[in-house]
């Protein structure tokens, strides 16, 4: 759980320190952006890969090694003078989350019987989100008090005792003996529905969310100090949100992430529409934090029912789906901001996340029970793998 704060609070960070890096290291707010996208791309295009090539390493190790990258590269971070270097320092981090969220999963529920599995990603869900409510603003608090680098290096030392707590306790076993090792309900068909709303979700999430803070000042004309305040009552709509959906997620798995998505839409359409008006702004940036965690919580929740083979494989796929969303979202911002404002950042992003439902709607109206032969095949494939 600390790992998965420590992981998603250095992922984020940027978001809350634009101004900042931008006037230190002399580039612009987009440029700035860009370590959001590049972070965002580098786990897109390495989950998958990653996941294959450790998939028979024990879990204990993966891990430690993962958090021994994370404090490396945050020390780094810290120290860095230039652009790029905080950029490659940025990369290493967004390499062992890469592979950090598929392994992570299967290794908690795995402690746990299937019919509680839900309850499991909800509270390791809330440790992530916990970025959003302390991480991100008390890591923007600290920046703007002191410097950028003094967040960044307090990474590192969370990272350590994550690192020496996992190296000492966590049990060491081969990765296809694991309880959780394969999904519950193998279902291609519903792999992709999730696979594809989960991307686009992320997509529209980030295009807006990665200028949040310009938004707040420029368009609902918040002080700096009471946008501050802002993210923290983003992250926790964002917790209770979790906290809500995680203790629902085993009766509910579908709605809770068909709900999840269609809040996101609204917040961020009504955000564009009355964001202007104080109160609205509030009230809509509540609604969008409410869906933000539960969205990728509960995509990652439908991988270890529906997982067609391994579900480390499953949930790297989501996780690189995911952050391949955040990549294109940032990018698709930036190119936005220029030409049509903040305000238009969060339109695009409502009406991608809008899409995102329709994809959830569309897979429903086809959904068909798992054909007997493929299950026959599913469960050959996974005798050889365990072979």
């Amino acid at each position: 759980m600390l790992a998965a704060f420590t992981f998603n609070t250095a992922e984020n960070l940027p978001v809350g320190l634009l101004e900042l890096l931008s006037k230190s290291l002399r580039v612009s707010v987009s440029e700035v952006g860009l370590l959001v996208t590049g972070y965002g791309l580098t786990v897109a295009v390495t989950s998958l890969p990653l996941a294959h090539v450790m998939r028979a390493v024990p879990r204990r190790h993966v891990l430690t090694g993962l958090l021994a990258a994370l404090v490396v590269s945050s020390l780094v971070a810290a120290l860095a003078t230039s652009y790029w270097l905080l950029l490659a320092a940025r990369l290493l981090t967004a390499l062992a989350q890469a592979l950090f969220w598929a392994v992570m999963g299967p290794v908690a529920v795995g402690l746990f019987a299937p019919e509680v599995r839900g309850r499991v990603v909800g509270a390791l869900s809330v440790a992530g989100s916990l970025a959003l409510v302390v991480g991100v603003p008390a890591g923007t608090w600290l920046g703007r008090r002191s410097d950028w680098a003094v967040p960044v290096a307090m990474l590192a030392a969370l990272g350590l005792v994550s690192l020496v707590t996992i190296a000492v306790l966590l049990p060491t076993s081969p990765p296809e003996e694991e309880q959780a090792a394969y999904g519950t309900s193998p279902d291609a068909r519903r792999f992709g529905t999730v696979l594809a709303a989960g991307t686009l979700s992320a997509t529209g999430a980030f295009a807006g969310y990665t200028y949040i803070e310009k938004f707040l000042g420029e368009v609902s004309g918040f002080s700096p100090s009471t946008v501050n305040i802002l993210f923290v009552a983003f992250g926790l709509a964002c917790l209770a949100g979790v906290s809500i959906t995680g203790a629902l997620l085993d009766h509910f798995p579908r709605a809770a992430l068909t709900t999840a998505i269609a809040t996101q839409a609204v917040g961020m359409l009504g955000l564009y529409v009355a964001g202007t008006d104080a109160v609205a702004a509030v009230v809509f940036l509540v609604l969008m934090g409410a869906a933000l965690g539960p969205v990728f919580m509960t995509t990652q929740n439908a991988m270890l029912h529906c997982a067609p083979g391994r579900t480390d494989i499953a949930l790297a796929a989501n996780s690189g789906a995911y952050n391949a969303g955040i990549a294109a979202g940032a990018a698709l911002g930036g190119l936005i901001l220029p030409l049509a404002d903040a305000r238009g950042t969060f339109l695009t992003g409502g009406l991608l996340t809008t899409c995102a439902c329709a994809v959830l709607l569309g897979g429903r109206l086809h959904r068909t029970p798992l054909e007997p032969g493929l299950r026959t095949t599913l469960s050959d494939s996974r005798s050889r793998d365990t072979a």
